[in-house]
């Protein structure tokens, strides 16, 4: 959107849906099916990216990614790490 923010305005439909003006979803990069979570706040409606996946706590995933082998070192992770790190910056 430009410096000064112009004001821009849309109608909820008999459905109750709103369209987001063609400037915001570019701006924000938000295509069609776009999944948003909508909060209400004290200054209106807040619109945002949807979480991908939803909330879990580290006992719900504990475990949940198997390992063949030998528990590496924490040396061994970090090289492990730091030649993913290597091989991404390549990429």
């Amino acid at each position: 959107m430009a410096a000064a923010q112009e004001r821009l305005t849309t109608t909820i439909s008999t459905k109750g849906q709103v369209i987001l003006p063609k400037a915001v979803r570019d701006l924000r990069h938000w295509p069609a099916g776009t999944r948003l979570a909508v909060e209400n706040t004290a200054e209106g409606v807040l619109l945002k990216l949807a979480p991908v996946f939803p909330p879990s706590s580290i006992d719900q995933v504990f475990g949940s990614l198997k390992h063949k082998g030998a528990a590496l070192s924490v040396e061994g992770m970090e090289t492990a790490v730091a030649a993913e790190a290597k091989r991404r910056a390549r990429d």
